[in-house]
C-alpha cells in the first residue's frame, strides 16, 4: 500500500494528473470518492475541449482508461484523512491506510446553493443541481433553470432539447456564458427572466411554485413550476488540504504557485479546489499535468530516482 504519488480526486485534473504521473514511472494511486460525481462527468455535452465533442461522462471515461492503462491505481474509495509521518503522508481511505512520498490534491468543487427558503426541504423533489441526472423525470414539465453561466445555459438546451418546458432565471441583464453556447441557447427560443432573483420555493410533497422577484422594479410575482434546476456555479471542496495545513485565499480556494505548488512541502493542488480563474476542463487537465511532473521532481529529488 506503498505510492510514490497518491492523488485524491477523480475529475480531469487527478486522471490527468495519474496519467503523467504514471508516465512518469511513478508508483500512482488515485482515489475516487464513490459519493461525489465530477462536475464533468455531469456535463451534457462538450464541444469546447480540443479534438472532443461528446458527452462529459463519456470524456472523463476515456481518461481514466487511460490513466489505467499507463498502470495508474485507482481506488474507488473516500479518503477521510491524510497526516504526515516525517517524509511521508499517510493516507486513511475507506479500506484501510496508504501511504505516499507526494500528495496531489484535486478535489473539485460541489454545487454552490442558494440559500433560500425551501431550497433545502424540496431537494430530490423539484429540486435540482444536475440537469443530466434528473431532467427525464420533468419531460413535459414546467422547470426553472436559475444562473448565467456556461452551466445554467447548457442545462436549459438539455431539458429542451428532452421535452422540458424550460425557461431560465438570471440575477443580471446579460449573461456570462460563452458567445457560442448562447447562440445555442437563444436559437433554441428559451424564455428569459433578466434581473430577477427566485426568493422562496414552494410547494406541498413536491415543488409546486417559486416566488421571484424583479431587482430592478421591486415587482414580486408567483410562478407554478414542476422542476427547478440550480446551475450558480460551485464552491471548492477543500477538507483534506486543511488537515494538510494548506493555505487558502478568501474564497477557500487552495492557494498553488505557476507550478501547483502548495505551502506545504510535497502537496500539490489542481483543478477546481485552486484559485484558477477559468473552471474548465481544459485548464483542469494542465493543472493536473503540471502538478505531476512537480511531483516527480519532489519525489526523485528528496528520495532519490530508483
Amino acid at each position: 500500500m506503498e505510492f510514490d504519488v497518491a492523488i485524491i480526486g477523480a475529475g480531469p485534473a487527478g486522471l490527468t494528473a495519474a496519467i503523467y504521473s504514471a508516465r512518469y514511472g511513478l508508483k500512482t494511486v488515485v482515489f475516487e470518492d464513490p459519493s461525489r460525481i465530477s462536475q464533468l462527468a455531469l456535463a451534457p455535452f462538450i464541444e469546447n475541449y480540443p479534438g472532443y465533442e461528446g458527452t462529459g461522462l463519456d470524456l472523463i471515461s476515456k481518461m481514466k482508461d487511460q490513466a489505467l492503462k499507463f498502470g495508474a491505481e485507482h481506488k474507488l474509495e473516500r479518503v477521510e484523512d491524510v497526516r504526515r509521518e516525517g517524509d511521508i503522508f499517510v493516507i486513511k481511505a475507506d479500506s484501510g491506510e496508504y501511504k505516499a512520498k507526494a500528495i496531489i490534491i484535486a478535489t473539485g468543487g460541489k454545487h454552490r446553493e442558494l440559500g433560500i427558503e425551501g431550497e433545502k426541504e424540496f431537494v430530490g423533489r423539484g429540486v435540482s443541481y444536475c440537469a443530466v441526472c434528473d431532467g427525464f423525470f420533468f419531460r413535459g414539465k414546467k422547470v426553472a433553470v436559475i444562473g448565467g453561466g456556461n452551466t445554467a445555459l447548457a442545462d436549459a438546451i438539455y431539458l429542451k432539447d428532452l421535452g422540458c418546458d424550460v425557461f431560465v432565471i438570471h440575477r443580471r441583464e446579460s449573461f456570462r456564458a460563452d458567445q457560442a453556447l448562447q447562440k445555442q441557447f437563444f436559437d433554441k427560443g428559451i424564455p428569459v427572466l433578466w434581473n430577477t432573483v427566485v426568493e422562496r420555493i414552494e410547494g406541498g410533497s413536491k415543488v409546486e411554485r417559486i416566488i421571484v422577484k424583479n431587482i430592478q422594479t421591486g415587482e414580486i410575482k408567483e410562478i407554478e413550476v414542476d422542476g427547478v434546476f440550480i446551475a450558480i456555479g460551485i464552491q471548492p471542496q477543500t477538507e483534506i488540504a486543511l488537515k494538510l495545513g494548506v493555505e487558502m485565499d478568501s474564497y477557500g480556494y487552495i492557494k498553488v504557485d505557476k507550478r501547483q505548488r502548495t505551502n506545504v512541502e510535497g502537496v500539490f493542488a489542481a483543478g477546481d479546489c485552486c484559485d484558477n480563474p477559468l473552471k474548465q476542463a481544459i485548464t483542469a487537465c494542465g493543472d493536473g499535468a503540471v502538478a505531476a511532473y512537480s511531483a516527480y521532481e519532489y519525489v526523485t529529488n528528496r528520495f532519490g530516482t530508483k
